[in-house]
């Protein structure tokens, strides 16, 4: 047995983890019902320029990252790319979200849109702070 470190593991090898873990996840709890989130934004010469990924899973979407290129940011991009997401996983039957940032990148974005920090690590990286969010939907 030995353990191998590879710093940009193929997709296969990703995927082979994380359906383990969630196998683990269903067998555990009964909850069989994940669903990608991932919704990007495109320019029409075929650039990416952000995107959103996540997923629904036990009632909650979380979302693993949001990012939009520099020059989009403050145009309204993240706020659509968070509403898609938000309104496919109430269609698929969540009632909340979670998510982390940090303090240096955009919080206030986050809590403007009803989440609440509900943890805090400080000195995440040194001299900031990692936040972890969480917001109840609507009914």
């Amino acid at each position: 047995m030995e353990i191998v470190f590879n710093p940009l593991p193929d997709d296969t090898l990703t995927r082979l983890i994380s359906d383990h873990v969630i196998g683990i996840n269903f067998a555990r709890t009964g909850v069989t019902d994940w669903h990608p989130v991932n919704f990007f934004l495109k320019s029409a010469r075929g650039e990416w320029l952000g995107g959103l990924t996540g997923y629904v899973w036990g009632g909650w979407l979380h979302v693993n990252f949001l990012w939009v290129t520099e020059s989009l940011r403050g145009q309204g991009h993240g706020t659509c790319l968070m509403d898609a997401a938000e309104a496919m996983s109430k269609e698929r039957g969540a009632f909340g979200a979670t998510l982390e940032t940090h303090t240096f990148q955009a919080p206030g974005f986050y809590t403007k849109r009803g989440y609440t920090v509900f943890g805090r690590i400080d000195d995440y990286p040194p001299g900031h702070g990692k936040l972890f969010l969480s917001k109840r939907f609507e009914v």
